[in-house]
């Protein structure tokens, strides 16, 4: 599994050439090569349900990422490290994948795994969350693996029944403990929101006594574990006079 992550990393391989005039060369192929590149990327067949497989309501994309611990990160850099594993659209395309990748238990350090509908990326800033929230669980070590499973079925079999509100989740491994979330559109919807806590209970089986916290998508964005532009930038600004290292 690691090789499949590792293929997904960009190329930067590449000799540099101590001739001007060669480099310049190599400049211009360059830019061909990324035009060619975007424009094969737009040109990019959809992904759709083969023949006779049974269809999903919507698309979904799985994404991996993974950091170190304790070092914030703005909201370019945490872009730059979540990783695309792909896309599907029917059941069996599902199974296709989930049935190759590691289990939650199995990753190591500081590691999450997204699936998200197709054209929302895993971030709080992302058009389709921005106003949005999640609801959080913790876990405790050996549970994360099942919990994930019984969620991602749910989610894909249309179980909370609000609409187009939820839009993805996420599972991240910690050295300590484990922590699931279920992401929808509109953090204002007090009705949809209780609707999903309690078919989260449902599907999960959870304990009446877990504790299970909402937290909004701008409430994270004031979490010191991410910056924002500003924040970082205030942040870069004073580390001289605070003298940190």
């Amino acid at each position: 599994m690691n090789n499949k992550f590792d293929a997904l990393k960009d190329d930067d391989s590449g000799d540099h050439d101590q001739n001007e005039e060669n480099s310049t060369q190599k400049d211009g192929e360059k830019e061909k090569t990324e035009r060619d590149k975007n424009q094969s990327s737009s040109k990019r067949k959809a992904v759709v349900p083969g023949p006779a497989e049974h269809p999903l309501q919507y698309n979904y994309t799985f994404w991996y990422s993974r950091r170190t611990p304790g070092r914030p990160t703005s909201s370019q850099s945490y872009e730059q490290n979540i990783k695309q594993i792909g896309t599907f659209a029917s059941v069996e395309q599902f199974w296709r994948f989930y049935s190759h990748m590691l289990r939650p238990r199995d990753l190591t350090g500081h590691s999450d795994f997204h699936l998200f509908k197709e054209g929302i990326k895993p971030m709080w800033e992302d058009d389709a969350n921005k106003n949005g929230g999640k609801w959080i669980i913790r876990l405790r070590k050996g549970l994360a693996s099942r919990c994930w499973e019984n969620l991602i079925l749910a989610m894909l079999g249309e179980q909370f029944m609000v609409g187009e509100e939820i839009c993805g989740a996420v599972v991240s491994v910690r050295f300590q403990e484990d922590i699931i979330s279920i992401w929808n559109k509109t953090a204002s919807d007090q009705a949809t929101t209780a609707r999903i806590r309690d078919t989260l209970r449902r599907v999960l089986n959870l304990p009446p006594n877990t504790i299970m916290e909402y937290k909004t998508h701008t409430d994270s964005i004031k979490m010191p574990g991410r910056l924002g532009p500003q924040r970082l930038l205030f942040q870069n600004l004073w580390k001289p006079r605070l003298n940190v290292p």
